[in-house]
């Protein structure tokens, strides 16, 4: 499967807003607070106004990037949003938000999607009881993800969880034990609780052209 492997900090500025993608760097050494301009030797030139499709593609542009997926697999998700029942815009987030790699991150196991999708590829993670090492695995309200008894014990993880607890407030429908490692999803996410600052329905107006 293909990946990004290209500076991220050069994504947030591209989008013009921080991704959080480096964890804690973001808040310590971030490159955009300092050079808050796009990226390349015309980055800091004054740009003309976007055009209507501009401002629904880089709202897409910004989902898929901080959930860290290719275009292929972002367009597998708003078409499972479109035929599902509701609003397709807010369905599509939820899919995202439900992420098991998203998950462990909210829960405060991770600072950063890359390092809570390597937790899971290397087999740290357990849903329900089982191991599952695919980051995309959807989650469930009454599911439990689990870190493995080894990692929980881990002082990175450690260092996330309470770097988690200062920065921001957990969502009512996580329910988290940081020191046993484990939490529990108590129901879907609400679209305030959702931790995308996008808007949805200029992403639903592009792919409906």
């Amino acid at each position: 499967m293909s990946r990004y492997v290209d500076p991220v900090c050069s994504v947030c500025r591209r989008e013009g807003t921080k991704l959080f993608l480096k964890g804690d760097k973001c808040y310590t050494k971030c490159v955009f607070d300092h050079r808050a301009v796009a990226p390349g030797q015309h980055g800091g030139r004054r740009r003309s106004k976007p055009s209507e499709y501009s401002k629904r593609l880089r709202e897409k542009q910004l989902a898929k990037r901080m959930v860290g997926i290719t275009e292929r697999q972002f367009r597998r998700y708003f078409r499972a949003a479109s035929r599902s029942a509701g609003q397709t815009g807010a369905t599509l987030l939820r899919l995202l938000e439900t992420r098991l790699d998203h998950v462990v991150r909210r829960m405060g196991f991770t600072t950063s999607q890359a390092h809570a999708r390597q937790l899971i590829t290397h087999g740290h993670v357990f849903l329900n009881q089982r191991r599952v090492t695919i980051p995309s695995h959807a989650v469930r309200p009454g599911d439990e993800v689990r870190l493995s008894e080894k990692l929980s014990a881990n002082a990175q993880v450690q260092q996330a969880q309470a770097a988690a607890a200062k920065r921001e407030v957990r969502p009512s429908w996580l329910e988290v034990d940081a020191q046993q490692g484990v939490g529990r999803v108590k129901a879907w996410p609400r679209r305030e609780e959702m931790s995308f600052p996008v808007n949805e329905q200029l992403i639903v107006e592009l792919y409906s052209k």
